[in-house]
């Protein structure tokens, strides 16, 4: 496609000028250094006009937890347009590029942060992962937690942070694996305060990243795995009550510290946050670990609109202990036992919704049967996505 080019570093103050103007901000000479290192990671394709960038799509080479195994990810970021070129199909065309070369490159599943939900469901992207903040007053954590071990304040250990984070994040869907620089660039760059918790034993269990300022301690990132990791570093959180009146933090929508406090009437408000793209669906459940159920087979009709290879039957058979998944010609369509679309299809398997809420809601269709079945090879687990791109 003539009219898309692969931007290179010589593209930055182009690609950068458009960021700013799309999205409102801007850098300072320092911010802009950090920003283009951190670009360096990024495929960058821009629409040209003129031989000049029209409009631009970043896409970002991740990898994230399903069901506790690693998927190859392609974060879409910074999609933007000059106003004088908008709604004329560019967008359109650079998301098609960028998920032809993410199938190419074994990237199953795309994630983005949408400017408007309609807009990307078009393309095949579904709201997958939700935000439940908190805003706690202090005196709300002030209780005796009964935890043993202690919490240490120190700087950032990379290693240890991500050893942690690692073993917790196995436990959702849709976390990201992260690597040093992820770490570096996107986790620790404010130069918040770090504390890591262990328990009696002097194994770490759990950190905190966080700030106070102006009477509000905000929760970063609070990772633990026992629960006795947990209550220290809410314990831990309490003793800043001479310095915060209030505790702000993020957590996941199945979260339980509302059970956990005396007082639990507190603001929590849950807002969609992230979208997830499954792109080659053959290739996403060939790798995907079902739950293993007494031999049984399964046929499931999806729908692509914008990635037509998509569509068609999938036929899930469970033998002797293995899974094998085959894509069925056109013609299979009357074997379909569950009829979804490929939005639908990833909040199914990422376990963002079960298969017979999304039926009640008229989103997905089948027997009840097929839909037992689907629901009993779909493992339980809560999606989650802390991170931000």
């Amino acid at each position: 496609m003539d009219q898309i080019k692969k931007l290179t570093e010589a593209d930055y103050d182009e690609i950068f000028a458009l960021s700013q103007f799309a999205f409102q901000y801007k850098l300072t000479e320092e911010a802009l250094v950090k920003k283009k290192e951190e670009t360096k990671r990024h495929t960058i394709w821009g629409w040209m006009e003129d031989g000049k960038i029209a409009a631009k799509a970043h896409l970002i080479p991740l990898s994230v937890y399903i069901n506790g195994k690693p998927f190859e990810m392609g974060g879409i970021s910074a999609v933007s347009t000059w106003p004088e070129y908008r709604r004329n199909g560019m967008v359109k065309q650079l998301l098609a590029h960028a998920l032809k070369h993410m199938k190419e490159n074994g990237q199953v599943i795309s994630y983005l942060h949408p400017f408007s939900v309609p807009f990307y469901r078009k393309f095949g992207w579904e709201m997958v992962f939700e935000e439940k903040k908190y805003t706690i007053p202090m005196d709300n954590l002030k209780r005796k937690w009964s935890a043993e071990g202690y919490v240490r304040r120190s700087d950032a250990d990379i290693e240890l942070l991500h050893q942690i984070y690692t073993a917790y994040a196995m436990n959702f869907n849709g976390m990201l694996t992260r690597d040093e620089k992820w770490w570096e660039q996107r986790v620790l760059a404010k130069n918040s305060m770090v504390a890591v918790c262990y328990d009696k034993n002097n194994q770490a269990e759990g950190y905190l990243i966080y700030s106070v300022k102006e009477n509000m301690l905000q929760v970063e990132e609070l990772v633990y795995n026992s629960l006795n990791g947990w209550r220290l570093l809410l314990e831990f959180i309490s003793n800043h009550d001479s310095m915060a009146k209030e505790v702000k933090m993020t957590v996941p929508v199945n979260d339980n510290l509302p059970l956990l406090v005396d007082e639990p009437r507190f603001k929590q408000e849950i807002s969609p946050y992230f979208m997830v793209r499954i792109v080659d669906v053959l290739a996403f459940l060939k790798e995907f670990p079902f739950e293993q159920a007494s031999d049984t087979s399964l046929f499931i009709h999806v729908e692509d609109s914008f990635l037509p290879d998509n569509s068609g039957v999938y036929k899930i058979n469970q033998q002797n202990g293995s899974t094998e998944v085959t894509h069925l010609v056109e013609a299979a369509n009357e074997k379909a036992e569950v009829h979804c679309n490929v939005q639908q299809f990833a909040a199914i398997m990422f376990g963002y919704k079960r298969p017979m809420e999304l039926y009640r809601a008229g989103l997905i269709q089948g027997n009840q049967d097929a839909l037992e079945k689907l629901n009993k090879l779909i493992p339980v687990s809560q999606s989650f996505f802390p991170d931000f791109f």
